[in-house]
């Protein structure tokens, strides 16, 4: 298949989850015999911190500083699946062009569906999201699935709607070479956002204060001046994903915190948990509606609730973690990889495109 995708970016990894998923999944598709031309506004936050210049496997990156009708219209004409994602700077734009194309299959990934209702619902402007919702695309995919599926139907007219979950390129994530700086008893990678500051408070802050002889990391973006470091918390500023396996192969533990809107519709892992897991380290994880659909709770992950919870994890033997840290890995080899997600999402093209014709 010919896929021409609309998103936010692929080229560069710097605070947003989307570029790193996107990487594998092309890789995957690519070797799998499809094709990917990638559109992605040419911004100077991302351009800043560019790691990727080409698509891994092959295919097309195309990167505008202003959007090109004409260009755009070429590319959905002649793909067989032209796609828009969340977060994609020019949505509304890319949308009326791929549901006037003459692709094969008109569909929309939302790689953030929990926030995206939870802004609809409070009456918050969500510029991806035109006035007529979903209805004209063919096929809705969705990054979380439950109760989420049945409200991009009901609220957002989606005619099809099919979950395509996180995933994980074990190219890219396995288990790596530990690093001094980045050694930790607990470690946390994620880009801030306000709305997990209370629960990151709670299983990594208060944890950090009431035990000043471990040693916490905290690796990401766009942290304020007035986050509440403690002094046996270390700091270190947007990991490339390159960094990644070497910095979990750093932690004795690794916690793992999602999205306030995400965590409270639940069936929505992140993409962390996967590559996490795929690197070998122990998964310490905040709870929510399906995990145990993705990982089991005390054999394969970690769960964590309270300060105390995470204080108890940190106690456990070597031995117990190491043993729930190889079953992840062997799930997520198993279950959870690009290649696997790739696959669904080409049964989900083929199964729509059956039901339009």
């Amino acid at each position: 298949m010919k896929i021409v995708v609309f998103g936010l970016t692929v080229s560069s990894s710097w605070g947003n989850g989307h570029a790193a998923l996107w990487r594998g999944l092309i890789r995957a598709l690519h070797a799998d015999g499809h094709h990917v031309t990638f559109f992605e506004r040419d911004v100077p936050y991302y351009a800043e911190h560019r790691d990727l210049m080409a698509l891994p496997g092959g295919g097309n990156l195309v990167l505008y500083a202003d959007w090109d009708d004409v260009r755009a219209r070429q590319a959905a004409d002649a793909a067989d699946v032209a796609m828009v994602t969340s977060y994609c700077p020019d949505a509304e734009r890319a949308s009326a062009v791929v549901l006037e194309s003459r692709c094969w299959l008109g569909c929309f990934y939302d790689l953030d569906t929990p926030v995206t209702l939870a802004n609809l619902a409070a009456g918050r402007p969500v510029p991806y999201v035109g006035p007529d919702g979903f209805s004209g695309f063919d096929l809705v995919l969705s990054y979380t699935g439950g109760e989420a599926l049945t409200l991009l139907r009901t609220r957002l007219k989606a005619a099809r709607v099919a979950p395509l979950y996180g995933w994980v390129d074990p190219a890219l994530y396995h288990p790596g070479i530990p690093a001094s700086h980045y050694h930790a008893d607990l470690s946390y990678l994620g880009t801030y956002a306000a709305d997990r500051q209370p629960v990151l408070d709670r299983l990594f802050i208060q944890p950090a204060l009431q035990s000043p002889d471990h040693r916490f990391v905290l690796g990401g973006a766009m942290y304020p001046k007035d986050f509440p470091w403690a002094d046996n918390i270390y700091f270190v500023r947007h990991l490339p994903p390159a960094e990644h396996p070497s910095f979990y192969a750093s932690s004795r533990v690794t916690l793992n915190v999602t999205r306030a809107a995400m965590a409270a519709m639940g069936w929505c892992p992140s993409g962390r948990l996967f590559e996490a897991a795929a690197c070998g380290v122990p998964i310490l994880s905040d709870t929510w509606d399906g995990l145990d659909a993705f990982f089991t709770p005390g054999q394969e992950i970690m769960l964590a609730t309270t300060t105390e919870d995470t204080l108890a994890a940190l106690r456990q033997s070597d031995d117990t973690i190491r043993r729930i840290a190889r079953r992840a890995r062997e799930r997520t080899l198993d279950e959870h990889t690009a290649t696997q997600r790739a696959q669904t999402m080409i049964a989900a093209f083929e199964a729509a495109a059956r039901e339009t014709a």
